[in-house]
């Protein structure tokens, strides 16, 4: 068989060591696997001046798959997340994240079986952040209906190739009504495509509740990004941790798959590191390669190894992380009649989603108004009724309406948004002559101009309005 080149990317702390374990184990199985190392990670950052170096990417780019150890990523300042930068320049839109209990790993649940699809690229990790004043940081959360369609269409088919009956839509929709209401209408434009496989939805705060009561009724979860993040660790926790939750990123071109434990640092170089998450995104890895008779046959002997007790001590057991390697490569030979027979039987797990379609529009988008977000120092601005074109409707504090009506009795800092309805027709200019109009001792921060297409408002309404 024809060994496929793959991009292996040995990270920071932990990495390298769960690195080594991981090609000992596949070498033992005789994958047909040729690796090539590329950097990233705190060791990039003098030489290149960031983490993420552009040769790396063209390896991945090159190759079409990457087995991605941990990196390091700073809190509250530092380089950007490695893997997000990874996720965002490949356009891996699809991060898949299976759990699956695994033998000899104690938990409360026995029986869970679920994968989650996470949107990998959108909602709040777009990144876009911006200090409005000194009291207000605000963060802008992305969905677009392609970026939706993307990972909704990428359930249903992989729900499909892996035989699953049901995908679920999670989502908050009653309060997101525009942002978590597009991912919604996107998944159920999807779901009428596949009348084989089970449709439903639910809110993420009962999905939370759910998964820790009765985690079997669960099978694929499609998540927007932050949620997905948030959610597939509570799933990890169910099975066992991160150190058994394997993950994949998957793009139209090219998918990395990842440990999603942290490089623990502290543990680097003293054998305590735990190789089986990043292992299982190897199995994963394999699986995407169509090469499932290797998956399956080092998949059996983590299973064998675990059930007999052999577990580094992050898992209760005592073994170095040397002594857990080589006890997968012993029961590497004993193999179930089965899975023998099965060894030349390769299906390609691969799932190529198509570009989304553009959603023309017939009808052009009408300004109808702006959201004007301005500073006051001195408590509620005294802003005109009518500046131009524009009367004032609306003025919120903290998404509180505190304008019209009585004042509520709330915290308030110093970012007002104030929305402003044009009765008639209108244009960009009148904007710019608006903002030449405001009240100087109201400085405005930034605007959002309002649309409608036809009857159809294309802005939701302040918070008590």
């Amino acid at each position: 068989m024809t060994k496929q080149t793959v991009t292996l990317i040995k990270g920071d702390g932990i990495g390298p060591e769960i690195s080594i374990a991981v090609q000992q184990i596949f070498a033992a199985a005789e994958t047909p696997v040729l690796w090539e190392e590329a950097e990233a990670g705190l060791n990039c950052i003098e030489r290149y001046g960031n983490g993420l170096p552009q040769e790396t990417l063209d390896s991945i780019v090159r190759n079409g798959a990457a087995l991605k150890a941990p990196t390091t990523t700073p809190i509250g300042g530092g380089h950007k997340s490695i893997n997000v930068t990874i996720r965002k320049s490949l356009d891996l839109f699809a991060n898949v994240r299976p759990s699956k209990s695994l033998p000899g790993i104690s938990t409360r649940f026995d029986n869970v079986d679920l994968i989650i699809v996470r949107e990998n690229v959108e909602d709040t990790y777009g990144g876009i952040e911006h200090q409005q004043t000194p009291d207000v940081a605000q963060c802008l959360r992305l969905i677009t209906r392609p970026g939706s369609l993307n990972a909704a269409r990428y359930a249903f088919e992989m729900a499909r190739v892996a035989g699953r009956r049901k995908v679920t839509c999670v989502h908050k929709a009653n309060i997101q009504k525009m942002t978590d209401g597009l991912f919604l209408r996107s998944f159920r434009e999807v779901a009428v495509e596949y009348p084989d496989i089970e449709a439903s939805d639910i809110l993420i705060d009962n999905l939370c509740m759910q998964l820790v009561s009765r985690p079997e009724q669960f099978d694929v979860l499609l998540l927007p990004n932050l949620f997905g993040d948030i959610v597939s660790d509570l799933c990890a926790g169910l099975v066992g941790g991160l150190g058994v939750a394997p993950g994949g990123n998957i793009g139209r071109n090219a998918a990395v798959f990842e440990a999603v434990h942290g490089s623990a640092p502290d543990i680097a170089g003293k054998g305590l590191a735990n190789p089986t998450a990043f292992l299982l995104s190897g199995i994963q890895m394999l699986s995407y390669l169509g090469l499932n008779s290797y998956a399956l046959r080092i998949q059996y002997a983590l299973e064998k190894t675990l059930k007999a007790g052999i577990k580094t001590r992050d898992l209760g057991g005592n073994s170095s992380t040397q002594q857990f390697t080589e006890a997968v490569i012993k029961n590497m030979p004993h193999l179930p009649q089965a899975l023998e027979a099965s060894q030349d039987v390769e299906k390609p797990a691969r799932i190529i989603i198509p570009v989304p379609e553009s959603h023309f529009r017939n009808a052009e988008w009408e300004i109808v108004g702006i959201d004007v977000f301005t500073r006051s120092d001195n408590g509620l601005p005294e802003l005109p009724e009518k500046i131009g074109k524009f009367r004032l409707t609306t003025l919120s504090n903290r998404g509180t309406k505190v304008y019209p009506g009585p004042k509520p009795d709330i915290l308030m800092v110093d970012c007002y948004t104030s929305r402003w309805i044009a009765d008639t027709a209108v244009e960009h200019n009148d904007i710019a002559n608006f903002l030449r109009e405001f009240p100087a001792a109201y400085p405005w921060t930034h605007i959002e101009v309002l649309y409608r297409e036809g009857d159809t408002p294309m802005y939701s309404k302040m918070q008590g309005e």
